[in-house]
C-alpha cells in the first residue's frame, strides 16, 4: 500500500520535510517528486512555494478496513504535528477499537471527547468507502472511553433517582449516540423510570421519565390548609382586625388652643397700626 501526501514549503526541502512530518516518516524513509518548484516575486519575496509530492510504499501490506483506518489516523495526527503515537488494535469480526498510547495526547480529546469523537466519525467514514458491509470503528485515547462510560452510568443512576423522588422528567444536554446508548441501558435496569431520545443530531437528547403518575405540587408555603373540596381539610381562622366604627371619630394628638389676637393688639399706643401691609 502506496501512502502519498502533497506538501509544501518555502522550498524542496522544507516542503519534503512538512510531508515526512505528516505522513510520520523519516527523511530517508520517504521518496518525492517535485510538483512545483517555489517562484519568487519583487524583492526576491516568495510569490509561491514549492509543492512536493511525498510517499513511501508498503507493498506487503494488505488493504483492509483496518489498515485503511490506521493510516487514516497516522494522517490526520501528522497533520496535527502528533507523530510519537502508538496505536494498539482490538479487532472483532465486523468491528474494530483503536486505542492511541502516548503523551500530551489532550489535544486529541478534546472537550468531553468532541476532538475524539469527530477523529471517530472521519476514520469511520474513510476505511467504510471501501468495499463490503459496515465496519464499525471506535478511536480510544488513553482509556477516555473507559472513564467517560463510568461517569455516564453514575450521572444516569443519579438522575433516575431524582425522577422517582419527585415525578418530574429530566432531559439531559446533547450526546452521541454512543453515549445515549450507555444512558438507555442503565435505565432499562431500574424498575419506575424510562428514557428516550427526542431532537435531531447532533442535538439529541436523552429524556429520562418516571412511569407512575406525577405528585401533585404543594405550593401552600404558608404552612396552613387548603380547602379544595375536601371535608376533612382544617378550616383556615378568620382574622379579626380592631377597626374604628364609622361613627367613632378617630383620637388624634392636639397641642394647646391657639391663643386669640384682638383688635386692640393690632395697634400702638399712639393709635398707628402694628403690623403694615408688605407688598411682594
Amino acid at each position: 500500500m502506496i501512502r502519498e501526501v502533497i506538501a509544501s514549503g518555502r522550498n524542496v526541502e522544507d516542503a519534503i520535510e512538512n510531508g515526512c512530518v505528516r505522513l510520520g516518516k523519516q527523511r530517508e524513509d520517504v521518496e518525492y517528486e517535485i510538483v512545483e518548484l517555489p517562484k519568487k516575486g519583487l524583492f526576491g519575496k516568495i510569490k509561491a512555494e514549492a509543492q512536493v509530492k511525498v510517499f513511501y510504499g508498503e507493498a506487503d501490506e494488505e488493504l483492509t478496513k483496518l489498515s485503511i483506518a490506521q493510516a487514516y489516523i497516522k494522517d490526520i495526527l501528522g497533520a496535527m504535528g502528533i507523530i510519537d503515537v502508538e496505536q494498539i488494535v482490538d479487532e472483532r469480526e465486523d468491528s474494530a477499537t483503536i486505542t492511541l498510547k502516548g503523551e500530551d495526547l489532550g489535544v486529541i480529546i478534546g472537550r468531553r471527547g468532541e476532538t475524539l469523537d469527530a477523529l471517530q466519525y472521519l476514520v469511520s467514514l474513510a476505511c467504510n468507502k471501501a468495499d463490503g458491509d459496515y465496519y464499525r470503528i471506535t478511536v480510544d485515547c488513553g482509556n477516555f472511553r473507559e472513564k467517560r462510560e463510568k461517569t455516564l452510568q453514575e450521572l444516569a443512576q443519579k438522575i433516575s433517582k431524582s425522577v422517582l423522588k419527585t415525578g418530574r422528567s429530566c432531559t439531559l444536554e446533547p450526546m452521541n449516540p454512543y453515549e445515549r446508548r450507555i444512558i438507555h441501558a442503565v435505565i432499562s435496569e431500574v424498575e419506575g423510570v424510562s428514557s428516550k431520545s427526542v431532537g435531531e443530531e447532533p442535538h439529541r437528547k436523552v429524556v429520562i421519565s418516571s412511569n407512575s403518575a406525577r405528585r401533585p405540587y404543594n405550593n401552600n408555603r404558608s404552612g396552613g390548609y387548603r380547602n379544595n373540596n375536601n371535608s376533612n381539610a382544617r378550616p383556615q381562622p378568620r382574622r379579626e382586625f380592631n377597626k374604628p366604627s364609622s361613627f367613632e371619630k378617630p383620637e388624634t394628638k392636639e397641642g394647646p388652643p391657639a391663643e386669640k389676637i384682638s383688635d386692640k393688639d393690632l395697634f400702638k399706643d399712639d393709635g398707628s397700626k402694628l403690623y403694615s401691609k408688605i407688598d411682594l
